[in-house]
């Protein structure tokens, strides 16, 4: 690799290639490296229209990206964190997460209403396990619906009254400067978002240029806090299906992490911890046994 050119393999989603030129941005401000675009097709988004419980394996919307880093085809690749597995394979390596977008759920209405205006038996398109017990435990007289697709095909969906309203991540929408379409940011401690919600990941084959250049764009805030939550994912045994939420910040130097899951009945169990940013990884095994 010629230290003056990172080559970042994305997927080719709006979303995904806004993310990888703020990648990009980053790369730049804190190394002075160029960077190329690679864009590869994912499983996830070849096989758009399937349920995600009918998709096998794990990485539906990373592997492809790694396969480049593998073969040589691209130095770096770019994520958002939370579809990251909690294993990576054999000789990769998160390399810089970079600072956290907002990480609260969106929801978008037809007409503005916020959730809790919604009329009982309103239909809430989402394609998330975790926004479904959320949804139920929250307002178990809504319907929830499946969805698949990118942002912007999603809220055609919603103008088209195929559903009444539609929940995904604020970090992506005001990304995608869509921000104004949301109806109400839901409160991040009782809508508890994805582990590593809101985050970009880079990437990169260990022991690397890319890793030692990469690297410098890494923020502290958000290394701590994702974390303590993909800790929790990991010692819980979960992949993308667990229904898992886990949220973390800093306030006052003190890393407060939050997690919450349901239950086979569908209540919502919750789980808390603190302590330093240094033993973010700690409090999340000390949550996960909680929720456990």
């Amino acid at each position: 690799m010629a230290t003056e050119v990172l080559r970042l393999a994305t997927r080719g989603s709006p979303l995904a290639r806004v993310q990888t030129e703020l990648a990009a941005a980053a790369l730049r401000q804190a190394a002075g490296v160029r960077c190329e675009t690679v864009v590869v097709q994912t499983t996830g988004d070849r096989l758009g229209d399937t349920p995600v419980e009918q998709l096998s394996g794990i990485g539906w919307f990373t592997t492809d990206a790694e396969a480049a880093l593998g073969d040589g085809s691209a130095d770096a690749a770019v994520h958002s964190a939370k579809d990251l597995p909690t294993q990576l394979p054999d000789g990769l390596a998160i390399a810089a997460l970079l600072e956290r977008a907002d990480p609260r759920e969106a929801l978008i209405s037809r007409d503005g209403a916020t959730l809790s205006a919604l009329p009982a038996g309103a239909t809430v398109a989402t394609s998330s396990p975790r926004r479904r017990a959320m949804l139920r435990a929250t307002r178990p007289d809504l319907s929830c619906v499946p969805v698949r697709g990118n942002v912007g095909t999603r809220l055609r969906k919603l103008g088209a009254g195929d559903f009444d309203a539609l929940l995904l991540a604020c970090a992506g929408l005001d990304r995608l400067n869509l921000g104004d379409r949301i109806s109400e940011r839901l409160d991040p401690e009782t809508f508890v978002p994805a582990p590593a919600q809101g985050v970009i990941a880079i990437e990169v084959v260990v022991g690397s240029e890319a890793e030692r250049i990469v690297a410098t764009a890494a923020d502290a805030g958000s290394t701590a806090c994702v974390a303590a939550e993909r800790a929790v994912l990991r010692h819980l045994g979960g992949g993308c299906l667990l229904p898992l939420g886990a949220y973390a910040r800093i306030d006052g130097g003190v890393l407060r992490l939050m997690a919450a899951i349901p239950d086979a009945a569908g209540e919502i169990r919750r789980a808390e911890a603190s302590g330093e940013p240094a033993d973010a990884e700690r409090i999340g095994a000390q949550v996960a046994s909680s929720l456990r």
